[in-house]
């Protein structure tokens, strides 16, 4: 048993070995894990920047399949709806893609390689993430050359967007994830103002979630006034890339934004339960997280006196550990 991590209800030890790739598929294959998904049946879904885009695996770390091969340019985010198909957004090819489980294209936004103008907050300029509503209307944060949330109806078609650049209530600094829950609340990581945001369905401000350090992973535990799961990068910039208690981190709050449990040492770092990049994010119905990282991608941000090393880790699994 690893080193127990985390407090209170949320308590988690570091899983070894996972995943366990096989000899087809070498480590070195495996690229930045920039979106996690997981299926009704806890298949975890690797969205990777990698030479298998896609990589379906059981919850021990076993490969299923993989897919996709060919079709994206900078994978960012995948997220899985009840209606068990898989959303993947491409914020290279300013494109969201719906496919089954099994990889079979099902419905495209966006057209590969043709972005809209820079800040025009009209879908896409480098989305990065999208979510689907208990209605099933997707939300999709459009963040790296936009500063708004677009919605559209289950057939792809625009019915509105919200946002633009700013620091008020409602503007955006790189939305850089969303969420919805039951209720139909949107839930938007506002990246670089260091807060998540919370949104009616129909894109007005409600309140918003404070005290966080870049959130760029999101996911949700709970129906209604869920908890928050985040991934929290660490500070880049060189006044302040040495700081401690920055990030990067996996943190737990509660819908009030009260601080559950966190996990993350005090600087990036290549141990069990440290982290270089936490991107994406996913639990299973068991209580089990998974991180993903965009470790090669950071690497030279955090670490820039330092050869990156090979393999490097992009993924880490932690199983939950309930109170006895």
């Amino acid at each position: 048993m690893g080193e127990a991590l985390g407090g209170g209800d949320w308590v988690f030890e570091p899983v070894e070995n996972w995943p366990k790739m096989p000899k087809e598929i070498d480590i070195g294959d495996l690229g930045d894990v920039a979106g996690l998904a997981v299926d009704a049946q806890d298949r975890i879904y690797m969205f990777n920047r990698g030479k298998h885009p896609v990589i379906v695996l059981d919850r021990q770390g076993n490969v299923l399949r993989t897919w996709g091969h060919g079709l994206f340019t900078n994978p960012h985010a995948a997220s899985i709806g009840s209606d068990q198909t898989i959303y993947l957004t491409d914020n290279g090819d300013h494109t969201v893609r719906k496919f089954s489980l099994d990889g079979r294209l099902q419905l495209q936004i966006g057209t590969p390689g043709t972005p809209t103008e820079f800040m025009c907050g009209k879908p896409f300029c480098r989305c990065t993430h999208t979510a689907l509503s208990p209605e099933g209307d997707l939300y999709v944060s459009d963040g790296y050359g936009n500063a708004c949330v677009h919605k559209f109806s289950p057939n792809g078609r625009h019915l509105l967007s919200w946002g633009r650049s700013g620091t008020d209530p409602g503007e955006f600094n790189l939305p850089h994830n969303i969420c919805c829950d039951a209720e139909g609340l949107v839930y938007v990581a506002d990246r670089e103002n260091h807060r998540i945001q919370v949104f009616d369905g129909e894109g007005r401000y409600i309140r918003q979630v404070n005290n966080l350090h870049r959130p760029c992973g999101l996911a949700l535990s709970g129906d209604r006034s869920p908890c928050f799961l985040i991934g929290e990068l660490g500070p880049y910039q060189p006044v302040n890339r040495a700081t401690p208690n920055l990030g990067p981190r996996f943190s737990i709050m509660d819908n009030d934004g009260a601080l559950l449990a966190r996990i993350g040492g005090p600087k990036a770092g290549r141990e069990a339960g440290q982290f270089i990049a936490p991107h994406s994010i996913v639990m299973d119905s068991r209580g089990d997280l998974y991180v993903g990282e965009v470790a090669a991608t950071d690497w030279a941000a955090l670490f820039p006196d330092e050869p990156m090393p090979s393999p490097l880790r992009r993924v880490q699994k932690f199983r939950r550990l309930r109170p006895s």
